[in-house]
């Protein structure tokens, strides 16, 4: 599976920004997809699931009531819609895919977007 996203860049604090992520190759094996970010010196977080079946979400507080993660299963791609964006949420946002298929478990990330927030 290959993730490609896009959508990231400089906004000032207040603003939106829309990211996507477009996941190509063997799709199937595919249940749940993510949004995680890392700010510089700190480690990767969760930002926001949703299961590809049933279209549970799950969010971190630091993004609930801003953020919402939503999918499109027919064109195998994922968006997070990011509103009220804070300068703490300055990080370098990655696509993730996860599945287990056939015994096997599958994770995979793309190569990330940066999203800078300024005040």
């Amino acid at each position: 599976v290959k993730l490609v996203e896009s959508g990231g860049g400089l906004v000032q604090a207040g603003g939106s920004l829309r990211l996507s992520c477009a996941a190509s190759g063997s799709t199937f094996q595919i249940d749940t997809m993510g949004w995680y970010r890392q700010a510089p010196g700190k480690q990767r977080e969760l930002v926001a699931t949703v299961t590809i079946g049933g279209g549970r979400t799950n969010y971190a507080d630091s993004v609930k009531g801003r953020f919402t993660i939503s999918r499109d299963n027919a064109k195998s791609t994922m968006w997070l819609q990011m509103n009220s964006l804070k300068p703490e949420d300055t990080a370098v946002y990655y696509c993730n895919a996860w599945g287990r298929w056939l015994g096997n478990e599958y994770d995979y990330w793309g190569q990330g977007t940066q999203v800078t927030v300024s005040s």
